[in-house]
């Protein structure tokens, strides 16, 4: 007999046992992830088909050609994988009957159909502005499926958000101290909590690094006097159920994003023990899960996480907690495409150039940070069929009118002729559907495909391309001649 460090005896078989079903464990986990992997090649290959044949079929329609250089495309049964894989990954393991919220964070992709989509595919909706509320409620999210994050609400955010029943995550103590004024004594229907930076550092991109020393979002953990705030602050009001931490996205390590949920996860133990019951329910992880840019493979996975969750947190899942995720590139990314024409080919100090309508306009991130927002790039021919031919370096550049726009730069591609089309791939979050004006160049068209049940591609229009009286109206033309007239009077 033995001891196995808790004062219990336990027999050597035991033990063997113990070793046993261990190697069992990870025997299985290397089955799961060799069948996750053959999954998700298959799932690869179908993504890329799928695309190939929805770039065609556009240039076949006419939704791409002279006079639309450039749209947006995106593979609805992928989001609907997405959807699916995301719920799946964590009904996995957490304990049956545990509340979980999968909110989707709009910033990501503020598109109301897409918004609608991922609504009927169980997954609500993460805000940060007026704005993106609006895109919710349109899309139909309703307020119990919703959460506000933000670090700057104004009163009139905080109050909307109470009256709807919306989940708020106060991100500083003036904040919290604003709530108190509008609930007064009495809580009302929405779930409300704090958010807190566990300072755990940052990853790859400093500027989507959340949880670094320095951060602007929640409360500073480490600082002097800050957790001991927080213990006291949910002490001294029984209505605050909720904790919120988001360590980062792209850039940032899964080790380091778990640690930050632990961070959270032993402070909600902490304040729970503090007040004597289980004042804190429900813990918001945020979302953050990266992107694999460099290939279509779908690396890291949602299952992935949600099993290294469990492995450092398992305390989290075994039922004591609700769940709040708030992902959005991870849903999105992969399932986006901006083609664009290539107007003119021509060369520069002898390598190809191909002159675009896909530039700083669509890709804002990749044209000015290239290093860190790489985008991989394929050819298409005139007809929207993979372009042929052998690997040519090139650059292709993009429609504004500066050195610098270029969506990728020395690329071996196969040789770009004016009327072929480049597509930018996992664009479907943060590209198209953040338009940057440089040049007054309008939005693109973006527009959902998925199989037409005859072997072909039916489009649906997700957003029109904006027209130049929009640009003019957005752009002051009803107040043509406020600046003229402005102090005439004095003049005379």
């Amino acid at each position: 007999m033995g001891d196995d460090g808790t004062g219990t005896a336990v027999s050597w078989s035991d033990r063997d046992d113990d070793r046993h079903e261990d190697r069992a464990t990870r025997h299985d986990g290397a089955h799961r992830d060799d069948r996750a992997a053959r999954h998700d090649g298959a799932h690869r290959d179908d993504r890329a088909a799928r695309r190939d044949q929805a770039v065609r079929a556009a240039v076949e329609q006419g939704l791409l050609g002279p006079a639309t250089p450039i749209v947006g495309l995106l593979d609805v049964t992928g989001i609907r994988e997405s959807a699916a894989r995301l719920r799946a990954a964590f009904e996995a393991v957490v304990a049956p009957g545990t509340p979980v919220l999968h909110a989707f964070a709009v910033k990501a992709t503020p598109l109301v159909p897409v918004l609608r989509l991922l609504h009927e595919e169980g997954i609500g909706a993460e805000v940060a502005s007026p704005g993106e509320l609006a895109l919710a409620q349109a899309a139909g999210v309703p307020p119990g499926r919703t959460v506000l994050d933000s670090p700057a609400k104004t009163p009139a955010e905080l109050r909307e958000a109470l009256e709807l029943g919306i989940a708020v995550n106060a991100d500083n103590p003036q904040e919290l101290a604003r709530i108190d004024g509008l609930i007064g004594a009495a809580a009302g229907r929405s779930p409300l909590g704090l958010r807190v930076n566990p300072q755990v550092g940052g990853g790859a991109i400093e500027a989507l690094s959340t949880a670094t020393e320095t951060s602007k979002f929640g409360v500073a953990l480490r600082d002097e006097g800050a957790r001991a705030w927080v213990v006291r602050a949910y002490a001294e009001r029984p209505w605050l159920t909720r904790l919120h931490a988001h360590t980062g996205s792209q850039g940032v390590p899964l080790p380091l994003m778990a640690r930050g949920v632990a961070e959270t996860y032993a402070l909600a133990e902490e304040i729970n023990r503090h007040v004597g019951r289980r004042q804190v329910d429900t813990i918001d992880i945020g979302g953050g899960l990266p992107v694999n840019f460099s290939s279509d493979a779908t690396t890291p996975t949602y299952a992935q996480y949600a099993r290294l969750l469990r492995e450092t947190v398992p305390g989290l899942f075994d039922g004591r907690y609700g769940l709040v995720t708030e992902f959005g590139r991870s849903l999105l990314a992969k399932h986006g495409t901006v083609v664009a024409r290539v107007e003119y080919a021509k060369s520069a100090g002898g390598r190809p150039v191909a002159v675009t309508h896909a530039g700083v306009q669509v890709a804002t991130r990749t044209v000015y940070v290239p290093g860190a927002w790489p985008l991989r790039v394929a050819a298409y021919d005139a007809e929207g069929r993979p372009k042929q031919g052998p690997p040519v370096v090139q650059d292709v550049a993009g429609p504004a009118c500066f050195a610098g726009d270029l969506l990728a730069e020395a690329r071996p591609l196969p040789l770009l002729e004016q009327g072929d089309h480049v597509a930018a791939l996992d664009t479907g979050a943060y590209y198209f559907a953040h338009h940057y004006a440089y040049n007054s160049l309008v939005r693109p068209a973006i527009h959902g495909f998925a199989p037409d049940g005859r072997g072909g591609v039916a489009f649906a229009t997700v957003r029109e391309e904006q027209r130049l009286a929009e640009v003019v109206a957005e752009s002051g033309g009803a107040h043509a001649g406020s600046l003229t007239t402005l102090g005439a009077s004095s003049r005379r």
